[in-house]
Formats: C-alpha cells, sequence, structure tokens
C-alpha cells in the first residue's frame, strides 16, 4: 500500500484560493451567472447544491430508471434499469477507472469529483459504441472546462456542513488564463460521522474523503490542442453497515492526456490514461472485533492503461460517420491475510494476479434522409484475452491453489466478441419525435465473476474461468415531445440476454458463478410542464428481471419507482419540492444471496432550495427526509452492523439538514 500524500502542490494551493475572489473582483465589475451543470435527461441542478452530497452519484437518485444501493456512507453502486457492478460502465472524461475492492467498496463513482461537480449523463442504449458497447448501461461524467468570459481568473469556493452525521466539507476550484490557455487547480475535503436512521438508530457510515486535482489546456490557432489532468483521492476511515469489513485507506492516481486537431471535415482525437487504486479493507481497525474472531485483512490494487483514437468526419451536411480503435490493460491483485500472529498468513489469493488486455475497434455512420429522419449504424469488435498469472499457487487451508477451487487446469481466457446497433429517428406532426434502437452488446465476465478465490473456513466465493460472455440483444422505442409548456417521453424496452452471468448460492455458505438465458423488459415515462417561475416534473420507471433457466426472478431488480418534483424560480432563486416514491418489491431470488428478502414500499418527501446573497454569495440548503422516515431502496446491502441486527438493509439517512455557501467569480 502506498503512503503518499496529496500532491504539495494541490494541498498548498487550496489555502489560497479563498484570497482569489477578492482579486476577482478588482478585475470584473459585472456579477456573474451562477454557474449550471447538465444533468441527466435535461435537468439542471446548481453545483452549490450537489456538493453538500457525500457523493455527486446522488444527482441520479431524481431519474427513477437508476437506483443506488447503499453499503455504508460512500461508495454508492449506481444500478440502471435493473444491473449494475460489472454492467455498468463508468467513463470520467472519457478514461475507465476500475475499482480496487473485491466487495465493490469502492465503486467507480467514487471517483467523481466534488470540487468541480461534473455533468451526469446516463446511456442505457448503443447509440455510438465509442466507448465501448453498453451492456447495462453506461455514466458519462463530463468535467466542463472554466469559462473565463474575459476575465484573467474563474473559479468558486464552496464550505457546508450537514446536522445527522455532523458532516462538514470545504471545496474550491481556480483558473487562470483564457479559453485558449489555462491552469486550473482543485481540490476539497468533506468527512462525516455516523448518521441516525428515522428511527434513531446509528448505521455505520463515517468517513473521511480528501481530493486534489491540477488540469490544464492550450490550444492553437490552427485547432490544434492539448489537454492534461493528474488527480489523487485518498479516503480513509470509511465504515460500512452493509459489509463484514471496513476500508481504512484507499488511494486513487488518475493521469490523462488529450490530443487532437482538425482534420477534412472533422477531426481527430488521441487519449492516453492510466488509474492506479490502492485499497486496504480489515475487520479490526475501525469495530470491536468479537474474542472468538480472528483478524483479517485484504490488500488489494488495480491498475489501469489506456488509449484510444478516434476520427469524425462530416464530408456532407447529411451525413456523419466515425471511426476508431483502443487499447486498455489491466491488473488485478487481492489477497486475503489472517493477520492475528506476528507474521501475516495468506488465507486466499482473492484476485490471483489477473491480468486483462483489450483491442477494440469500431465504425459508426449516421444519414439524415430528409429534415424528418435520420438512421444510424455501428459494428464493434473487442478481443479480450484474461488469465489469472498465480492461480497456481497454493494458500490458506489445505493449502489449495485458485486453479483447484476453480476446477479448471488452465484459467486463460480469449473472447472475441462482435456488438452493434441500428437506429432510426423520425419527426412527426405537432413536436413530437419516434426513435426505434435496435442494439447487440457483448460484454465479457469480470474479473470477480470469472478469478475471485475466496476460501475460508467460514464460507467460500468462488469465480469461473469457463463461463460464456454475455450477449444483450436490446429493442427500445422511444417517444418525444413538447407542445406549449408540456413535455412529454415514454418509453418501452426489452433486453433478451444470452449467457446472463449469475450469482447464487451452492450451498449457503458457497457462492458461485455460472450461465443462464434471462430477460429484462421495462417501461419509463416522463411529463413535465413549465410556465418558467413554476415547474412540475413526473417520471417512472418499471423493470421486470427474468431467469429463464429457472423460471424465476433475477435478484437485485428495483420495484416500480416514481419521482414527482415540484420547483419555484425567480430572479436567482429557486426552491424544490420532490416526492420520491416506490411500490414493495417481492419478485426476489433469496438462492442468489444477494437480494436480503422482500422489501416493503416507501414514500420519502425532499425540499432543496438556492438562494444568492450577492453578484458572487450562493446559499444553498436542503432538507433530505422531511418526514424521519425508516427506508431503504430494495437493493442496498444486507445490514451487517452488529449494533442494529434488526435492520434488513441498511438503512437511508432520517431527516437531514445540509447547507452550503457558495462564493463564485
Amino acid at each position: 500500500m502506498r503512503k503518499k500524500p496529496l500532491p504539495r502542490l494541490v494541498i498548498c494551493s487550496l489555502g489560497g484560493l479563498t484570497l482569489l475572489p477578492l482579486y476577482a473582483h478588482s478585475q470584473q465589475a459585472d456579477p456573474v451567472d451562477p454557474l449550471l451543470i447538465q444533468v441527466t435527461e435535461g435537468q439542471r441542478v446548481e453545483v452549490g447544491t450537489n456538493s453538500m452530497a457525500s457523493e455527486p452519484v446522488q444527482r441520479l437518485t431524481s431519474d427513477p430508471a437508476v437506483s443506488l444501493s447503499r453499503m455504508g456512507g460512500r461508495g454508492l453502486e449506481p444500478i440502471i434499469r435493473g444491473q449494475s457492478q460489472e454492467r455498468v460502465d463508468v467513463l470520467l472524461d472519457g478514461i475507465r477507472v476500475e475499482g480496487a475492492c473485491p466487495n465493490r467498496m469502492d465503486p467507480p463513482t467514487s471517483r467523481l469529483s466534488s470540487a468541480l461537480a461534473p455533468a451526469l449523463e446516463v446511456r442505457t442504449n448503443n447509440r455510438t459504441l465509442r466507448w465501448g458497447p453498453i451492456a447495462g448501461g453506461q455514466v458519462i461524467a463530463t468535467t466542463a472546462d472554466p469559462q473565463f468570459n474575459g476575465n484573467a481568473t474563474t473559479g468558486q469556493v464552496t464550505i457546508g456542513a450537514s446536522d445527522n452525521g455532523n458532516g462538514k466539507l470545504v471545496n474550491a476550484a481556480a483558473a487562470v488564463g483564457s479559453e485558449e490557455a489555462w491552469l486550473r487547480l482543485s481540490g476539497g475535503y468533506d468527512e462525516a460521522n455516523d448518521y441516525e436512521d428515522g428511527d434513531g438508530n446509528k448505521v455505520r457510515s463515517a468517513y473521511e474523503n480528501a481530493e486534489g486535482r491540477v488540469d490544464a489546456a492550450w490550444t492553437a490557432e490552427s485547432g490544434f490542442f492539448i489537454k492534461g489532468m493528474v488527480s489523487r483521492q485518498e479516503e480513509s476511515d470509511v465504515k460500512y453497515a452493509g459489509s463484514g469489513m471496513d476500508a481504512p485507506q484507499t488511494d486513487t492516481d488518475l493521469y490523462r492526456l488529450e490530443l487532437g486537431a482538425p482534420l477534412a471535415k472533422g477531426e481527430w482525437s488521441l487519449l492516453a490514461w492510466q488509474a492506479d487504486v490502492d485499497h486496504i479493507m480489515d475487520n479490526f481497525s475501525l469495530r470491536q472485533l468479537p474474542a472468538d474472531k480472528k483478524k483479517m485483512q485484504t490488500d488489494s490494487t488495480t491498475q489501469t492503461r489506456g488509449l484510444r483514437f478516434i476520427l469524425d468526419q462530416s464530408p456532407t451536411s447529411l451525413t456523419d460517420w466515425a471511426a476508431g480503435v483502443d487499447v486498455e490493460t489491466n491488473d488485478w491483485d487481492a489477497t486475503l491475510l489472517n493477520v492475528d500472529g506476528a507474521m501475516p498468513k495468506a488465507v486466499s489469493l482473492m484476485w490471483p494476479g489477473v491480468e486483462r488486455e483489450r483491442v477494440g475497434v469500431f465504425a459508426e455512420a449516421f444519414l439524415r434522409l430528409g429534415s424528418a429522419a435520420k438512421v444510424g449504424a455501428g459494428l464493434r469488435y473487442d478481443r479480450v484475452e484474461m488469465d489469472a498469472t498465480k492461480a497456481d499457487q497454493a494458500v490458506g487451508m489445505g493449502p489449495t491453489s485458485p486453479l483447484a477451487l476453480y476446477g479448471v487446469s488452465n484459467a486463460k481466457v480469449n473472447d472475441d466478441n462482435v456488438s452493434g446497433f441500428a437506429s432510426a429517428e423520425w419527426r412527426l406532426p405537432r413536436q413530437q419525435g419516434l426513435t426505434l434502437t435496435a442494439s447487440r452488446s457483448v460484454r465479457s465476465p469480470g474479473v470477480t465473476e470469472r478469478y475471485i478465490a475466496r476460501n475460508t473456513m467460514s464460507d467460500s466465493w468462488i469465480g469461473n474461468p469457463q463461463l460464456d460472455t454475455e450477449k444483450h440483444h436490446k429493442l427500445e422505442l422511444e417517444l418525444s415531445g413538447q407542445s406549449g409548456q408540456w413535455n412529454w417521453k415514454p418509453v418501452v424496452w426489452a433486453d433478451q440476454v444470452d449467457d446472463f452471468v449469475l450469482r447464487y448460492l451452492a450451498t449457503p455458505k458457497d457462492t458461485r458463478y455460472k450461465n443462464i438465458d434471462a430477460r429484462l423488459l421495462g417501461v419509463e415515462a416522463n411529463l413535465g410542464w413549465s410556465d418558467g417561475t413554476w415547474s412540475s416534473n413526473s417520471a417512472l420507471a418499471a423493470v421486470r428481471g427474468e431467469n429463464r433457466d429457472d423460471n424465476k426472478a433475477l435478484a437485485q431488480i428495483p420495484p416500480l419507482q416514481f419521482v414527482q418534483t415540484l420547483g419555484w424560480q425567480q430572479q436567482g432563486h429557486s426552491i424544490e419540492a420532490q416526492w420520491q416514491l416506490a411500490r414493495r418489491q417481492d419478485r426476489i431470488d433469496l438462492a442468489s444471496g444477494l437480494d436480503a428478502g422482500t422489501s416493503p414500499g416507501y414514500g420519502v418527501f425532499n425540499l432543496s432550495g438556492s438562494h444568492p446573497l450577492t453578484g458572487y454569495l450562493t446559499f444553498n440548503w436542503a432538507l433530505d427526509n422531511l418526514f424521519d422516515n425508516t427506508w431503504a431502496p430494495h437493493v442496498s446491502r444486507r445490514n451487517s452492523d452488529p449494533f442494529n441486527t434488526e435492520a434488513v438493509r441498511v438503512n437511508e439517512p432520517g431527516r437531514t439538514v445540509r447547507a452550503a455557501l457558495t462564493a463564485r467569480w
């Protein structure tokens, strides 16, 4: 485990960022409009308001097609249309980051920057293949470049707090330069203690999180540009009610370099990145260990290297096409240790030196057929090679090697994945549009599904290198329209999955993986209204997952969900009321070990607001769970908190007041 502090440049700069508004005030006389960011499906949220949340991914709760699985105060796992984990890709400014925890304490969304509040977009179908095929969904996070508006500097500072869990945060970002060349420093720190649920019970959820980032860009008169970024995140003393271990330390280092330039009637771009994550979890440093339990610790790392080249062209006003190639390598290593004695002893090679190499090529084109129609199609091929380089090493009970646990003689696997899509869009009378998309997405099983090798006296969790690739065949029909102050968008979709990777309990203490055939069906609807001052939005989503081999439900499928919002805004002030509802979920799969049981329905009422105090200062507030209900999403983890043994799932916070003050220049 590396013990490196945040970059000294970033730490030193954060103290000085609070002085920059005074300098900026001397450079400009007119107030700056509040910075707004774009979120899924055109919703707009204010930066300061969302910086009060423990993780930016919490913004997606306004979309009922997205659920968040909670294990503690951090590490919220997005579930899109009933699919999660390996089936949901997360791209941070175009780069893919893999987690370093076999138990997914650190999903990729936990690396989203709170200081820069990236725009979030959720994609559920292959309407482009440049970032890979979409099995369940993609979360695209995009950090906006600084906007100088003729000034020498720009930035913001936010200070906030919450009462439930005594949360505190400070984050800042400041840039100097112009649109052609700029340098930006950003960083932040936030912490919280254990919060209380609606019944007043403590939930293990405390954490500390620090982040720092430096990025810069330069654009020549010819249009050639270069962008670079370096960031570091340190999570410390993170507690999890939904796990038998906590995470005393997780460090993430990201490096990104992008080049591009105009070419012919389009442009080319080249993106290179590196992501290194070190993670420690144990059962003793942050909790009282029972006398009959041994001290256990897992040290794990993941390293990602990637390179992507894309050529975009628009040879005519009616035609667009793109082609590209990308290469990505990943290395995972995780060892479960017994640290009771003087010398740590290896118990299990949970990720036995797993390596993955992936090379992909794609091509896609879109053609406008007059002013009323547009068609598109794309094809992608990925070559994936995986191997567990330590799988023949015997440790722990027996001792036993991962190969023996898998029941195979060779852990090396090669996949040839062919994915594609075809889409058509029609403009209909009365400002309506109809979109039909058909796609095939092939996913190679992930590192845990193929190679996890936990084998202890109490339980086992064994992967399957012989798993076949997962093939998703999707069909989606969407109707969107608007009339006067109203807008609407109903969607129906189906996903037929061949060789779905199913996690199941071979025995009550033995978790395994196998292929089955599955089907997911869903409907979504959105209805909005606004007169410029008042606005209303109603959103609904339902999904049904079926294990067709065993004729039963798939695990971790969210129930019918509905979100109603009512907003008011005038002269920069805004107030929003939100009502989140979900029906009970009784279609579960107890044999998976993932569903904690049936779940009751719930209704949660939230209030939030934003108010400009001066041209540079904004006050944001939120009152979450106004009626102090005790509730948990169906998809949240089973509660293993010894101080709250009656709770079935990790409960959400009870009534919580959050407030933040943001200065911008």
